[in-house]
């Protein structure tokens, strides 16, 4: 029994793994690498197995980083089963048909620029067509229900409360005459986020594969939350300005409508009760309506909610933008209002055209409420870039930039340590992954002080759990000794020169380094030895 790390292994994108045992082949996830063009440039590569001979996918939920890939999947050649929770289902079918459009415009741009200087087309990642045909695959379950696969692999989908319909996956299997359970903690959701559950406790595995994405910091306080974001409203519209938020269409949104509601029917928002709120992407505004459509299977408020008559995403002055046009004169729009506009990382899509118009205005406010992954617009500008490239111009950031991480749909580090610590039997092996460098090191560290038995997923490698232990693969491109020396030798540099500085008080982001640092030099004696 093996698993082979192909996404989502000291990134956060991408996830993809591949679990082998006896003569079964399972892929769990199938997501689209983001953020930087160096990592999107992975998804063009073809996948490190015979995908004509696979017969199964578990998706762990409809998010594009866990599912993006799934129509190459079957442009590659793929007929098995695509196994997800049919609200997963649901949101794919939206997901990867809006991912298709994006695709074959994008190749569409290219290939008219390359024909002007007689080069050769370029051919979308994958189709419209893939996209509806990858439909046809999907084998909807429902949460709690054990499905066998086949004499060797059986599996659980249990509620993760991330996003509508997430799941953690229990596998069992059987090989060799012997039982092994191996539990995906998927992406694992926050306590007491509007709308979802409370990620369901697991009690016992052999083996713990688990993100890491918020490994090395906590969120902020829910009420402390609520307080922002109503601030952040009110001083933005006592400046006339607009309030733009960059969320991610499904989860993030719905969330932020389920707040806005509680706000204007509470009267919260005083002489700005009427405020205006665009909902501006037919993506969101089409994943609402597939929420809606399962609201028994979201929380205990909302189910109440809804009971007394009382839609929690629907209120007075939300205005949804549908077509092109009608998003072009939201900025022709001089009243005061919230833009609520996908992608959440600003990668693509009408944000991009609302921080052209807003971001360069001192009285108007850029709200994140999502992870930014590294190398995406979003990251730049939450880092404190002063100006931005769009749509080949230069424009100065000037307006007030802020984040609301509590909206963030991933458990945060204590989230992540209090999930493990409830198992009544501790795993026997703990693999990061779905998480930048600095996550996974604080989380592996903190996770190792109280006692686990931790190992980080590396890109293209395996796992044999009946060897109990790692080997690379021929096509993995792990860096060489010399490099990673190199490596060490210029973050050792970098803490050191932090501790001369007289002027410098350590703080615990540097500790996080000095961390990673100790890791690093971990992993060239064990590899040494």
């Amino acid at each position: 029994m093996k698993l082979t790390f192909l996404g989502a292994a000291e990134t956060v994108t991408g996830s993809c793994y591949l679990l082998e045992a006896a003569d079964t082949k399972v892929m769990i996830d199938c997501g689209m690498f983001q953020g930087s063009s160096e990592l999107s440039k992975l998804n063009e590569e073809p996948f490190d197995l015979d995908v004509k001979s696979l017969k199964y996918l578990i998706l762990t939920h409809a998010h594009m980083d866990h599912s993006g890939r799934i129509p190459k999947l079957v442009k590659d050649g793929f007929t098995g089963k695509v196994f997800c929770t049919k609200a997963s289902r649901d949101l794919c079918e939206i997901m990867l048909e809006d991912s298709a459009h994006i695709q074959e415009m994008e190749a569409e741009y290219d290939t008219r620029k390359n024909r002007r200087k007689g080069m050769s087309e370029v051919e979308p990642l994958y189709t419209m067509q893939n996209a509806t045909d990858s439909m046809k695959y999907f084998s909807p379950v429902r949460y709690n229900d054990t499905i066998k696969l086949n004499e060797t692999i059986s599996f659980c989908i249990r509620d993760a409360g991330h996003m509508l319909g997430s799941g953690i996956l229990e596998l069992w299997v059987n090989e060799k005459g012997e039982s092994k359970k191996i539990v995906f903690s998927g992406d694992l959701g926050n306590l007491d986020q509007p709308l979802l559950k409370d990620p369901t406790v697991i009690d016992q595995t052999d083996y713990l594969v688990m993100e890491s994405t918020y490994g090395n910091r906590n969120h902020e306080h829910k009420d402390k939350r609520s307080d922002k974001f109503l601030k952040i409203i009110m001083e933005t519209a006592e400046k006339g300005g607009t309030l733009v938020i960059p969320s991610f269409a499904i989860g993030r949104t719905q969330e932020i409508l389920y707040d806005l509601n509680y706000y204007k029917e509470n009267q919260m928002l005083g002489k700005f009760n009427d405020i205006k709120v665009i909902l501006d992407s037919p993506l969101a505004i089409k994943a609402t309506e597939i929420f809606k459509k399962y609201y028994y299977m979201l929380d205990h408020d909302t189910q109440e909610l809804v009971d007394k008559g009382d839609d929690p995403l629907v209120f007075e002055n939300l205005v949804y933008s549908l077509t092109a046009d009608e998003s072009k004169a939201i900025n022709f729009d001089k009243s005061v209002k919230i833009i609520i506009s996908a992608s959440g990382m600003c990668e693509a899509g009408r944000i991009r055209h609302h921080l052209k118009h807003n971001i360069f205005k001192e009285n108007c406010t850029v709200l994140f409420v999502g992870y930014q992954a590294e190398g995406s617009l979003g990251r730049l500008i939450l880092d404190g870039a002063k100006n931005i490239k769009l749509f080949g111009e230069r424009i100065a950031v000037k307006a007030r930039i802020e984040s609301l991480d509590y909206y963030s749909g991933h458990a945060d580090h204590d989230g992540l340590i209090n999930w493990v610590n409830a198992f009544t039997k501790k795993p026997e092996k703990i693999i990061l992954t779905h998480g930048e460098t600095d996550s996974i090191a604080t989380l592996r560290h903190d996770l190792n002080q109280i006692g686990y038995s931790v190992e980080v997923g590396k890109f293209k490698s395996t796992y044999d759990f009946s060897a109990v232990s790692y080997t690379a693969e021929a096509s993995a491109k792990i860096p060489s000794k010399e490099t990673a020396v190199q490596t060490i030798s210029q973050k050792a540099e970098h803490v050191l020169s932090l501790i001369k500085n007289k002027d410098h008080m350590l703080k615990v982001d540097d500790t996080d380094k000095i961390n990673l640092f100790l890791d690093c030099i971990e992993d060239i004696i064990t590899s040494e030895s």
